[in-house]
């Protein structure tokens, strides 16, 4: 007859072979499912760069075939030569900077302040600001357009630039979380210096909150230099068109490219992979240490 051993409270005691056979189960089918999840996020990227080695006849085959045969390698200097890559390259890399810069700077003034700084309605107007997210761009779009109109920033990068450096409150809300978790020693001690808000923001905030406010700062990146829609609202010269902006040139009104559009989007996203690939350290422990205190 089989005995079992008891706690104190007349409970079976859970062998530990059982315990690890039930944790590496649970590890093995959490792994599979990321793997699958991976799988289906990175599978357009690896069709776009297939297709960017097809002709036109290899990229609607039936069946279709993941492996160009033969590679069209002449896809990438004629998609080059067909549309001004270099222009829309350097626009969509100063726009970029200028946004991501001006973000950084607004954005952990903004989060300091919510975050260490009290005043009336200080957290009223927090949860205001929050709120903005949930508006929808489509809402603001016919407004902002008409405000862009009459002050004469149409067909310029400064609608791209001012709007959206200005004001992020996503970026605001990840640096808060991160600022809240700095202890308070610090800024009395600072205080106790003579120190002044602005002083303290410089010399002890912000030196901190780098890992979180490289993460930003990608996130922004990456968002900035993928944008669509609004270059596509406010630009109408085409020495002034962002890549994104310039790849929807491929389609034509009764033919599309597709493999000089394939060789394109895979140049287009060379650098946001690049910076990624580099700084993936930073957005993992960013994006850790914001919800830390």
């Amino acid at each position: 007859m089989k005995s079992n051993i008891l706690n104190k409270d007349n409970s079976p005691v859970v062998s530990t072979a059982k315990v690890r056979k039930k944790m590496k189960f649970s590890g093995l089918l959490i792994h599979f499912f990321i793997i699958i999840g991976s799988l289906i996020m990175i599978f357009p990227f690896l069709w776009s760069i297939s297709s960017s080695l097809k002709d036109i006849s290899q990229i609607f085959l039936v069946p279709p075939e993941f492996i160009p045969n033969p590679f069209v390698w002449s896809n990438y200097p004629a998609s080059l030569q067909a549309m001004p890559f270099g222009k829309a390259y350097w626009n969509s890399f100063y726009i970029t900077v200028l946004v991501v810069g001006i973000q950084l700077i607004t954005a952990s003034m903004a989060a300091y302040a919510f975050a260490k700084i009290r005043f009336p309605g200080s957290n009223f107007l927090f949860i205001f600001f929050l709120a903005t997210m949930m508006i929808p761009k489509q809402v603001t779009m016919i407004p902002t357009f008409m405000i862009m109109e009459k002050i004469g920033w149409l067909d310029t990068h400064l609608p791209l630039i001012v709007p959206g450096a200005l004001f992020n409150a996503f970026a605001v809300f990840l640096l808060r979380q991160f600022v809240m978790g700095i202890p308070k020693e610090l800024e009395e001690a600072a205080i106790i210096d003579g120190a002044n808000p602005l002083r303290i923001y410089w010399n002890v905030i912000l030196p901190l909150i780098r890992p979180a406010m490289a993460a930003v700062g990608i996130f922004i990146f990456m968002g900035t230099w993928n944008n669509f829609l609004e270059p596509l609202i406010y630009l109408s010269t085409p020495d002034l068109f962002t890549v994104p902006l310039l790849l929807n040139y491929f389609k034509g009104l009764y033919v599309t490219d597709w493999a000089l559009m394939m060789a394109g989007s895979t140049i287009s996203v060379i650098p946001v992979l690049i910076i990624y690939i580099f700084a993936q350290k930073h957005i993992i422990e960013g994006v850790a240490l914001t919800g830390g205190k």
